[in-house]
């Protein structure tokens, strides 16, 4: 029995169970399982492969056909180029918030605050394309906050990171150039039509803040600005359908050149504005 016997029976389970593209997830689950990198996978689905190889593999696709996502599986996510650890206490990092990290990077900072830090993504990624600035992540959730503490960790930044929680800006001290923010945007009746990976395997609270998918963006907007300095930034991320309703809410709150930013796929993906 060789890799590429118990690869294709794979691919067409995870077909039958509706994975969007099960080739890509077995062939990355196929490659965990024999630790191998995927870009050399190609190179070893001729070899015998280890019946405790072949079982972990097929243990692994019996989760991904239950459509718990590949980075819960695997425990990690690649984002922005660095490995996050990914769990279901968290959002699993999505290239579309790259977009978010790119906006933040294009303004001056040393001090930013990432409110809703689940694993800690967004943070993390501007203090280590900054190596100046330092931040702090706050979140509600204590089983996120432990995530991202070992994100800190992995990534060295015990010394530019400060984690709180915190309930929106209940805990927040000091004042900072940036806050950045991928809030919970997606309204209740739309969560209940998302695909299982979010839906089942990832926090509800993370994604949904209720029947007003506008509410977190109200609260930013109002609550923001105390915490930043003179001409300071705040960036959100915002749903496709959502980049003119924010602007509005951003607009009604005061906030100057205020600004709609789409993503590579030409999808309103953040809103920025600068400090009333």
């Amino acid at each position: 029995m060789n890799a590429q016997s118990v690869l294709l029976p794979a691919i067409q389970d995870l077909k039958v169970a509706g994975v969007q593209d099960p080739a890509k997830d077995a062939r990355l689950l196929l490659a965990h399982s024999l630790g191998v990198e995927i870009g050399r996978l190609t190179l070893h689905l001729n070899d015998d492969i280890k019946e405790l190889d072949a079982e972990q593999f097929q243990r692994l696709v019996r989760l991904r056909i239950q459509r718990q996502p590949v980075s819960q599986i695997l425990g990690r996510r690649i984002f922005y180029g660095r490995e996050f650890k990914v769990t279901p206490d968290v959002l699993d990092p999505r290239p579309e918030t790259e977009t978010l990290v790119e906006q933040a990077l294009s303004v001056d900072f040393g001090d930013v605050l990432d409110v809703g830090t689940g694993s800690g993504c967004l943070l993390l990624t501007l203090l280590a394309e900054r190596p100046s600035a330092k931040g702090a992540g706050v979140d509600i959730s204590d089983a996120a906050l432990r995530v991202a503490k070992d994100n800190v960790a992995s990534l060295q930044l015990d010394k530019k990171a400060q984690l709180l929680r915190s309930d929106w800006f209940s805990n927040v001290d000091g004042k900072f150039d940036l806050i950045v923010s991928n809030p919970p945007y997606i309204d209740e009746d739309e969560w209940l039509t998302l695909e299982p990976e979010p839906r089942v395997w990832e926090p509800k609270i993370a994604l949904t803040p209720g029947p007003d998918g506008l509410m977190p963006y109200r609260i930013l907007a109002d609550g923001s600005a105390r915490y930043l300095n003179d001409g300071g930034w705040l960036m959100v991320e915002i749903g496709w359908q959502q980049g003119d309703a924010v602007k509005m809410v951003f607009e009604h709150a005061g906030w100057r050149n205020v600004e709609i930013k789409t993503d590579m796929g030409g999808c309103d993906r953040v809103v920025r504005g600068q400090k009333p």
